[in-house]
């Protein structure tokens, strides 16, 4: 959460100036883009591939839709996306590296553009899209407010957006579960597979710093969004939130 003082953020566990928090964000994900989407498989167990299915199910592409994919990294929800029916999609990320992987992995389609922007500030005319994602970037963005002002923006009287990220456990043995594996083991595989222990340390602290799932459903209704509706997975350690531009 913010501190008190506007000039601070959080950053995991540590608090620091709101200025550097995208800097210390972009080294995080620099250190481990080439490993990125294998320490998802391997530290979730392959389930994120699920979140991201339900995501998508959730939100029940047409063909006559364009998605915006806001801090898409390396496109896996703009590519299930496709997968499920969806017109073209727009990945917007701010770290270079992961669009590049991106683009890589998903060179041979032309249904999906790349574009580095920052999630505070997409470059994108006002109702350009019927659809809008965000998964797992949110709690990385310094200004969420503004972030989700922007998604409302771009998105077309009628459309929708949905953001996976991850959330807070309700049930207290699978909380301890969870909290072991994520404090005692995940840093240890991250500095094992991408050699940066504190780079998943922080992911796993700035998790318990995001807002519960109720305080995130109220934000989005603070900037405009209708209908909105949140969903637990896993016993709560993600949600997908859901809000309508009516």
């Amino acid at each position: 959460m913010l501190n008190k003082d506007k000039k601070e953020i959080d950053f995991g566990y540590k608090t620091i100036k709101r200025s550097e928090k995208q800097k210390l964000v972009n080294s995080v994900f620099d250190s481990v883009a080439n490993k990125y989407d294998y320490m998802n498989d391997l530290t979730s167990f392959g389930i994120h591939r699920l979140w991201k299915n339900d995501l998508i199910n959730w939100l029940a592409p047409q063909n006559n839709q364009n998605l915006a994919d806001i801090a898409g990294g390396t496109g896996d929800i703009a590519k299930k996306f496709l997968e499920a029916g969806g017109g073209n999609a727009h990945v917007y990320d701010i770290n270079q590296k992961m669009l590049n992987i991106g683009e890589m992995k998903n060179g041979n389609t032309k249904k999906i553009k790349w574009t580095i922007a920052s999630a505070e500030n997409i470059p994108a005319p006002e109702s350009s899209y019927e659809r809008a994602t965000m998964g797992f970037g949110l709690r990385n963005i310094t200004d969420r407010i503004k972030s989700l002002r922007e998604v409302y923006r771009i998105l077309k009287p009628g459309g929708r957006f949905i953001c996976l990220e991850f959330s807070h456990v309700e049930n207290d043995a699978i909380r301890k579960l969870y909290d072991n594996w994520s404090f005692n083991f995940m840093p240890l595989i991250g500095k094992q597979i991408t050699g940066n222990k504190d780079a998943y340390t922080y992911l796993v602290e700035s998790i318990r710093q995001f807002p519960t799932q109720p305080e995130l459903a109220q934000m989005f209704s603070e900037v405009g969004f209708s209908r909105v509706k949140f969903r637990n997975l896993s016993n709560g350690i993600v949600a997908l939130h859901s809000g309508w531009k009516i």
